[in-house]
């Protein structure tokens, strides 16, 4: 009986030794995948129906979408029409039109996980096809005889202009928030610089006002517009984030039984 305890004994000490020979990892790989989901954000702009609910001389719509391509990056447009009339010291126009713009944003928020909120930089290539309608203008003469409170006016019929075409680059800032389950609400300001210079004949009217650009100013190709969004985003499936690559290997570290 004795023999055999002391033979169950030495193949335990065999076995305990093997097992402290292995090496330890004291970083263990995080097993869990982590997915996010990728899909299509569609939404309406809300402060040109706001603008336009307050303004009688402008009327416009903003459609906004975007798709998700990576962690980072996003597909982006925005379609949509604009008409605005303006008086301005001797002319009254009237601009009417449609454009879209066509980019990409840059998502420089790092999200808990499951979450979609961004705060992106962008840029976007944009177009625009509209027509001017000058509906009175005026003329200066120095005899204020018949006008002494104002310009004379030219004529009385409005002045149709030629359809107008511009394309402008614009950079953008914004962010977007979810409210609720797939509901955000977005914000972003935007600088826009006219790439094109159309040529004006003698005697006809420059641009004065860009759908989706803004107002155009002499002797400037820079405007600035702005929006706030409201969207609701479609998924379609999910992907695992990529992990963040580690240059460093685990270090084990090896026990051994001193005898």
């Amino acid at each position: 009986m004795l023999k055999y305890f002391i033979s169950a004994c030495f193949v335990f000490c065999i076995f305990l030794g093997n097992a402290q020979n292995k090496s330890i990892d004291t970083k263990p790989k995080d097993t869990v995948v982590h997915k996010q989901p990728y899909g299509l954000r569609i939404g309406i702009d809300l402060s040109r129906p706001t603008i336009s609910f307050f303004e009688e001389e402008y009327t416009g719509i903003e459609f906004v979408g975007d798709y998700r391509l990576s962690q980072k990056y996003y597909l982006a447009a925005e379609l949509g029409n604009e008409k605005r009339t303006r008086q301005e010291d001797a002319y009254n126009f009237t601009s009417s039109g449609n454009y879209v713009k066509i980019g990409f944003d840059y998502n420089t928020y790092a999200n808990w996980y499951g979450e979609q909120n961004m705060i992106y930089a962008g840029a976007r290539v944009a177009f625009s096809t509209f027509d001017h309608t000058i509906n009175n203008n005026q003329i200066f003469n120095s005899n204020r005889y018949w006008s002494p409170d104002g310009f004379a006016e030219s004529g009385s019929a409005p002045m149709e202009i030629a359809p107008r075409n511009e394309v402008w680059l614009e950079a953008v800032l914004g962010i977007k928030a979810e409210l609720f389950a797939h509901i955000y609400l977005g914000a972003s300001v935007r600088l826009g610089a006219i790439v094109t210079n159309p040529k004006v004949e003698p005697g006809e009217f420059s641009t004065l006002f860009i759908p989706g650009f803004n107002k155009v100013t002499d002797n400037s190709i820079f405007g600035i517009g702005y929006n706030f969004s409201i969207s609701y985003f479609i998924p379609f499936y999910k992907k695992a984030n990529k992990p963040k690559t580690n240059t460093e290997e685990p270090k084990a570290v090896t026990q051994e039984i001193q005898n």
